[in-house]
């Protein structure tokens, strides 16, 4: 039998026994939500309210209701689409890299990451719709409707289509991979429900099992299925926000003409999903009671990797500020000076204070270790995240070739309002799914626990 190091800390805490991780678990799927749950969805429902007036004002009125101008025709809206897919990174990251590199912490994890993933990626895909403006017209163009209007493919040369492409695949292939690891745990939840004589319960997630019966020959093709799966989604983590980045690498616009952006945005994707995963799971274990399987050493390693990945954001910056000044183009000596010291500095020195300094707080183990400094440094990110790309969007357009074009951008109520659409969205989604559905993966705890348990360790 495999043992792991004494001196390795336990994953699974509180001397938890095969039985005691499906009573957990299941518990929380079987009983009403408690009264913090429903505070949190209703705030979250009327944040989504109040958002759809937004969204029901820009497709009815036009995006004429955001605050673009003929200079600056991205701003909120391109902002907060590279912002949520680039959330929506760390679950797949999570699941499928840390897989196929036996990473044994990552069970405990993976589930609430692959939820968030999911819904990030719902959330970003509304903006580049939203931006088509009349959205019943738009989608004649970009569809693979009968060759009606022209052209089968009218915009098939324009990088956006990439978008559409990767971003289409990456959640179907992140959705089947997120499915098929809550078969085992919906068997279990609906044979606890034949069990209590729960007849709806057992129907509804005997259908959601699809007839798992948990032999040896089923549990064999499960982790075929999910090697493979994690071997699809390895490629996609990375292509994803490649492609993101090339909407703006592919440009001659200064600020934007640059190679380093395909790995700075796959660094900033994952420092922003982590950070993101980090901020849930921490609301997670303690709404829950989870802290035995959700650890302080699973946030400990987590905040490793936003050492890692916030040290890379960095260094890119810096290569982008030597660059403009080792190229000797004033255009792009220009468009870095402005950012740094022009109308919206204070945006580049939010992003460069939240991104480069805060994660650096982590080498020390006493905040990396310590809930509520990683609480409130993953949410710091999260905002020096959003700054990063606003600055990449706002500050490289608002200053044009021409000075006679130079413009301000200023967001309206209507920008807010879309973005505060999204969240009451994402967290509508994510407590439903916190409820309904086991927030952590029964079946791999399980497999760990005779080797990563607290018992072992004694």
């Amino acid at each position: 039998m495999h043992v792991e190091s004494k001196l390795r800390k336990p994953l699974i805490t509180g001397g938890k026994t095969l039985n005691d991780v499906s009573e957990d678990i299941c518990k929380r799927v079987e009983e009403k939500p408690s009264l913090s749950w429903y505070a949190a969805m209703i705030l979250s429902n009327i944040t989504l309210v109040v958002g759809a007036y937004a969204v029901y004002r820009t497709l009815w009125d036009g995006i004429g209701m955001w605050g673009l101008n003929k200079t600056v025709m991205w701003a909120w809206d391109i902002t907060n689409f590279v912002w949520w897919v680039g959330i929506g990174h760390a679950g797949t990251l999570i699941s499928a890299i840390l897989l196929l590199f036996r990473q044994r912490w990552r069970m405990a994890i993976n589930r609430s990451a692959e939820a968030m993933t999911i819904f990030a990626v719902i959330c970003a895909a509304m903006f580049p719709l939203l931006h088509m403006g009349r959205l019943w017209i738009g989608l004649i163009w970009v569809l693979p409707l009968p060759n009606t209007y022209g052209s089968l493919w009218v915009n098939f040369a324009s990088p956006l289509l990439w978008d559409v492409f990767a971003i289409t695949t990456y959640f179907s292939v992140s959705l089947v991979f997120w499915y098929i690891g809550l078969i085992p745990d919906f068997a279990t939840i609906r044979d606890r429900a034949k069990k209590a004589g729960r007849k709806i319960s057992a129907f509804i997630y005997g259908g959601l099992s699809f007839g798992w019966d948990g032999a040896a020959k089923t549990w064999s093709r499960y982790e075929t299925v999910s090697l493979v799966l994690a071997g699809l989604a390895t490629p996609l983590v990375l292509s994803v926000h490649t492609i993101v980045s090339m909407d703006f690498a592919t440009s001659v616009i200064p600020g934007w003409h640059t190679t380093i952006f395909p790995p700075y945005f796959v660094a900033g994707a994952i420092f922003s999903g982590f950070a993101m995963v980090l901020t849930l799971l921490i609301i997670t274990r303690k709404v829950y009671n989870l802290e035995d399987y959700i650890t302080i050493k699973h946030l400990e390693l987590m905040n490793i990797v936003i050492i890692v990945t916030g040290s890379i954001v960095g260094i890119a910056y810096l290569t982008e500020l030597f660059m403009a000044w080792y190229s000797g183009v004033e255009y792009e000596q220009y468009a870095f000076y402005n950012r740094v010291t022009g109308p919206y500095w204070w945006a580049y020195w939010s992003m460069m204070t939240c991104n480069v300094i805060s994660p650096q707080l982590f080498w020390f183990k006493k905040i990396r270790t310590n809930i509520v400094a990683t609480f409130i440094i993953s949410i710091i990110v999260n905002i020096g995240m959003w700054f990063e790309r606003f600055v990449i969007i706002v500050t490289s357009l608002h200053r044009d070739f021409l000075p006679s074009s130079w413009a301000m951008f200023y967001p309206t109520i209507y920008d807010l309002g879309m973005y505060i659409f999204t969240f009451g969205l994402f967290f509508t989604a994510f407590l439903a799914f916190s409820k309904y559905f086991p927030v952590i993966n029964m079946a791999e705890v399980k497999s760990i626990l005779k080797h990563t348990g607290e018992k072992i360790k004694k």
